[in-house]
């Protein structure tokens, strides 16, 4: 059990800085006692759960500030204790003083992300939820929302539950049966065993399957955007912006170094390097750095728009450009810019290559140009009511349970003792334990819960 963990604790709980009212959170049997004796508006023992109260905080006869009280009585509280939200104007010196006082009567200040393992550690969410939180906070698109709501509600965990329960009844009755091993008697069945252990790995495999789009919508998708000088990247990137971010001009080699900007599309965030034009020589020494931090991008871009002026370029470039990224791994996407100055013939004989039309200076095309990057980002993958992997950890305890899975199916196929079988099976249960925390150690809690705010 972490140590420390039934002090009563308190921590501001909104951004430090000047605002129009700032809100510091109690947890802990010691909350009502304390504040109780700063707040003799009323008597806050005696007051019901989950109810506001409006008064003077005082401290020796002196008034701190006006604060709204929010009342949660434990077990039904955030933390599953005791908590008091002490809402105050947003000076910071007031938020402070409040904290010097109520520390100078005992409580202590909060770790990062203590509230919320205290929410864990008392059973008001599993460790699949509590690391939901963190997400929840840190989403900057309706996407990310939308899968660290559906994670702090319990999908993945739910998810995983019946393959738990399954198990763990399938397990009971292996260790039954070393209790009967001088009788040769089976109790579990075999053959329905195998049928479960199937199902398990089609789910753990949706679930990693998931993470590839887990990824997209927690971190983002780099795109980077190349070509030759003036192909009209910078142009791009203004229209994709919708604003004038990087400087146009019909010199060659203007952009010098990449310009990294944000784009939100359908709740997917992308972030748009702009890289300055490559070719192959060049005399100009800041273009040629350039160039490099350009090759340098793409090769860790997770998408590559390859733009060109569609009347100058040859159809043995495009093959070039193609080959180049196929060797290299590279999803890439190929985007003719200044359609817009073709004859409706030059334009049909583009019909057999896989290519985006645009007009970067007159804005034309650029939502079905937006369209193509979502689609080859979620690869047809629903954001629905599907559960999505975002967590990395959550990714390698699903690869050890897969890996169990397999020597447990193993075990059957070649007819294993029922002791060897039944150590299979809690190895896979300790993985799928420390996903939701009913198998967990100090370590791994301080870790995971250092990476939230203080005050949550």
């Amino acid at each position: 059990m972490q140590t420390g963990w039934k002090d009563t604790i308190a921590a501001l709980a909104t951004p430090p800085g000047v605002g129009a009212i700032g809100v510091i959170r109690v947890s802990g049997k010691d909350s009502f006692p304390v504040i109780n004796q700063l707040f003799p508006s009323k008597d806050l023992e005696e007051v019901p759960s989950h109810t506001l109260h409006v008064g003077h905080l005082k401290e020796d006869n002196e008034v701190i500030d006006e604060v709204v009280l929010a009342i949660f009585r434990g077990p039904k509280s955030y933390t599953g204790e005791d908590v008091i939200e002490i809402s105050c104007h947003g000076s910071f010196f007031i938020q402070q003083q409040i904290l010097n006082i109520l520390t100078s009567k005992g409580i202590r200040i909060a770790k990062p992300g203590e509230f919320t393992l205290r929410a864990f550690l008392n059973g008001k969410m599993d460790l699949a939820q509590a690391e939901a939180v963190a997400d929840l906070i840190a989403s900057n698109t309706e996407a990310s929302r939308r899968t660290a709501i559906q994670n702090l509600r319990g999908g993945f965990s739910n998810a995983l539950q019946q393959v738990r329960d399954e198990m763990l009844s399938f397990s009971a009755l292996i260790e039954l049966e070393l209790d009967f091993s001088q009788e040769d008697v089976e109790f579990a069945d075999r053959t329905r065993f195998y049928e479960l252990l199937k199902t398990a790995e089609e789910k753990v495999q949706h679930l990693l399957y998931s993470f590839k789009l887990g990824n997209v919508i927690k971190n983002g998708v780099q795109v980077a955007i190349v070509g030759k000088p003036n192909a009209g990247k910078s142009t791009l990137l203004n229209a994709l912006l919708n604003e004038d971010r990087a400087i146009v001009s019909d010199i060659a080699g203007t952009t010098r170094d990449t310009i990294e900007e944000q784009l939100n599309i359908n709740g997917i965030l992308f972030r748009l390097v702009d890289t300055a034009g490559i070719r192959e020589h060049t005399d100009d020494v800041i273009e040629a750095l350039g160039v490099e931090r350009s090759m340098e991008k793409m090769k860790h871009a997770d998408i590559v728009i390859y733009l060109f002026d569609i009347s100058t370029i040859t159809s043995e470039e495009i093959h070039s450009a193609i080959k180049q990224f196929k060797k290299a791994g590279s999803k890439y996407l190929l985007v003719a810019n200044k359609t817009d100055r073709l004859s409706a013939e030059e334009h049909a004989s583009w019909k057999n290559f896989p290519v985006v039309f645009i007009s970067a200076s007159r804005g034309e095309n650029i939502n079905e140009l937006k369209q193509s990057l979502f689609e080859m980002s979620v690869e047809n993958s629903l954001l629905g009511n599907d559960v999505i992997i975002t967590n990395a950890r959550h990714v390698d305890a699903l690869n050890k349970v897969q890996e169990s899975i397999s020597e447990i199916k193993a075990g059957l196929d070649n007819s294993v003792p029922g002791d060897l079988l039944a150590l299979d099976i809690r190895r896979c249960l300790h993985f799928l334990g420390e996903i939701t925390g009913t198998i967990t150690n100090e370590d791994q809690l301080d870790y995971i819960f250092s990476k939230f705010c203080i005050g949550k």
